[in-house]
């Protein structure tokens, strides 16, 4: 390939990201649901006809990219070539073949240009209600947990199955919501198809062949150049978590060789009788994610960088069997880069940042009007997130979702979607944990319900009996807490009551120092204090 068609093959390549990424703004404008309209907790990629991911998009998650990365080899297995059409969509929720849990729908559509397909589009959102016991961790199979929907069509040939509608809507709460959401993931595919063919228009190629050929060969070989830059040898790390009603171990030995990057969860705790078992699927997405944010962080995520990394495991937690209960299933999932990193500083030492909060502390409330009263019922999910660990030479964010990477929804959206009030929503003094480079802060939150509602909640938190962890000497992170405004202790995980007049306050937890806070400077304690960040006066 001479130089002038290099440059146009990565120029190309950027086009491609553009059309993926104009594919999930479409999805966030369109969506109905509040965790993707207003969290962004959302996927869109682009595929060639073998289903190799050529490019995301950069809105979304690592727990749905990835994991989307691997799901349209399933699609493909279930419908064959010959039943696919233009104007087609498919659907899934299944976990083991999807993103994890039901909550989470995945769409892929094919891409013909004339008579030959070219391609996939796939995204994922997820839905505010699946039916079934609700978002949370009490459900003892995944049959408790909502509708299943196997790989299947949701469009033929531009025709709505409605069919399939008509079950959704006796089956989950928020029916228009969901439904809603199921035509703005379909909408988002359509976008990401139009602009590649006008793309491929432009340029006079028929199809994605030799531009996936040029990025797949190019990561690939960039990929091979950092591994070969690493240390060679095996690395252990364990982590306790919280657990549903004890603590349980997490195991992870990452081995780096000379043709990639395995890592191997054997040891780690047995599947659990309540809903935070992890599918592999996912677990996988976010030990790549963990292994690409040290390896290769700059190179974009495609089929052949995450094809350098390998995720072994027996039947466990972070390998949940059918059925397992599985909907909090992102609890121990956003756990594993904390789990994989901690195995890195071994190799890397002095280069990877402390442990965070890690699991988002996300609340689902379903509210209602107290008995006899006129009010509402709603469905709320509120995303909210604690602190991240201090890095090598800076201070950990507070706040802030890693390594989901979801945003935090606006109080005034929350409010807007039931009637519950946030009296308040602001930064925890003190929870980051010491060292030369401070952790970061969480957040304290009182949610309420509006006066004559009282509302049932799913606690879906983790960090409150095992705190996240401090590096090189740096000192650990404040444990979170939950309990209401009297005092009361709730529960880290389950569906729990929160009578008319009570406020839920959640604390979550900081992330860990890094490095001797002997060696912190006068002027970083100064201006912590200063910004009420420390109050402690030993600090």
């Amino acid at each position: 390939m001479n130089q002038i068609e290099e440059i146009r093959m990565q120029v190309m390549w950027n086009r491609l990201i553009s059309v993926v990424e104009e594919q999930a703004m479409t999805l966030l404008r369109t969506a109905f649901s509040t965790s993707v309209r207003e969290a962004g907790d959302l996927s869109a990629g682009v595929y060639n006809a073998r289903g190799e991911m050529l490019a995301q998009a950069v809105t979304g998650t690592p727990g749905h990219v990835n994991t989307m990365a691997e799901a349209l080899q399933h699609f493909i297995n279930e419908i064959p070539r010959e039943e696919m059409y233009p104007g087609d969509t498919y659907v899934t929720n299944d976990p083991w073949k999807g993103t994890g849990h039901l909550h989470d729908i995945t769409m892929v559509s094919p891409s013909f240009n004339g008579d030959e397909l070219i391609g996939f589009f796939a995204c994922t959102a997820h839905v505010v209600d699946v039916g079934g016991r609700g978002f949370g961790a009490d459900g003892k199979s995944v049959y408790e947990e909502g509708i299943q929907i196997p790989v299947m069509k949701f469009a033929e040939r531009g025709e709505v199955n409605k069919h399939l509608l008509k079950l959704l809507r006796a089956n989950v709460r928020e029916a228009n919501q969901v439904i809603g959401d199921f035509y703005s993931l379909a909408a988002c595919n359509d976008v990401g198809h139009k602009r590649l063919i006008e793309m491929l228009r432009e340029v006079d190629l028929p199809n994605l062949e030799k531009l996936g050929q040029f990025i797949l060969s190019r990561t690939h070989k960039a990929m091979m150049e950092r591994i070969a830059d690493l240390p060679k040898g095996a690395w252990s790390n364990d982590m306790m978590t919280d657990g549903y009603d004890d603590q349980i171990r997490l195991v992870a030995e990452v081995a780096i060789a000379d043709d990639g990057v395995t890592v191997d969860l054997t040891g780690t705790a047995p599947m659990s009788r309540w809903g935070i078992n992890v599918p592999l699927i996912y677990t996988k997405a976010y030990a790549c994610y963990a292994l690409k944010c040290v390896v290769a962080p700059d190179i974009p995520n495609n089929a052949a960088s995450l094809a350098v990394f390998h995720v072994t495991s027996p039947t466990n937690i972070l390998n949940a069997a059918r059925p397992a209960p599985v909907s909090v299933r992102h609890v121990l999932g956003h756990m594993v880069p904390d789990l994989i990193l901690g195995a890195l500083a071994k190799a890397l030492p002095g280069q990877v940042l402390a442990e965070g909060a890690a699991a988002l502390w996300n609340v689902h409330i379903s509210v209602r009007p107290e008995a006899g009263k006129d009010g509402r019922r709603a469905e709320v999910l509120m995303f909210n997130s604690g602190g991240m660990g201090a890095r090598p030479t800076l201070d950990g964010l507070s706040a802030t979702a890693f390594p989901s990477g979801v945003h935090t929804m606006p109080i005034e959206a929350t409010e807007h979607t039931g009637p519950i009030v946030v009296w308040r929503k602001e930064l925890r003094p003190d929870s980051g944990g010491d060292g030369k480079y401070r952790g970061g802060l969480g957040q304290v939150i009182e949610i309420a319900p509006a006066e004559g509602h009282e509302f049932e909640f799913s606690a879906m938190f983790d960090r409150v009996t095992a705190a996240p962890r401090g590096r090189d000497g740096g000192r650990d992170g404040a444990l979170g807490s939950v309990m209401l405004d009297d005092g009361t202790v709730m529960k880290p995980k389950g569906w729990q009551f929160v009578p008319a007049g009570r406020r839920l306050v959640l604390k979550a937890p900081g992330g860990g120092g890094f490095g001797d806070p002997a060696k912190r400077s006068e002027d970083a304690r100064a201006e912590d204090r200063v910004r009420g960040y420390v109050t402690e006066s030993d600090k």
